[in-house]
């Protein structure tokens, strides 16, 4: 596969990329010597999310819920559907 592609990045990007690839790697994380390792696809079927819909209105640029009784978990991922305008 010899796909030779012209480098676009600004030079300030480029700098930026060389600069992120000079750190150094992080290490390993500590973990107790009688882990057991798992495949990660077990780590994905822990949390079966199903997905939610809420009806909300957009003032001042911040999504309200019209449902005040509505609580979501934190760290939730939120899509926001909007008609276009």
């Amino acid at each position: 596969m010899n796909n030779v592609e012209m480098d676009t990045r600004s030079v300030k990007r480029r700098a930026l990329d060389e600069e992120i690839a000079a750190e150094p790697h992080l290490p390993p994380p500590e973990l107790p010597i009688n882990t057991v390792p798992i495949p990660m696809e077990v780590h994905l079927r822990r949390a079966k999310r199903q997905p939610v819909a809420f009806a909300g209105v957009v003032e001042n640029g911040v999504v309200r819920l019209l449902d005040t009784n509505a609580k979501l978990p934190e760290l939730s991922r939120v899509i926001v559907v909007a008609e276009s305008a």
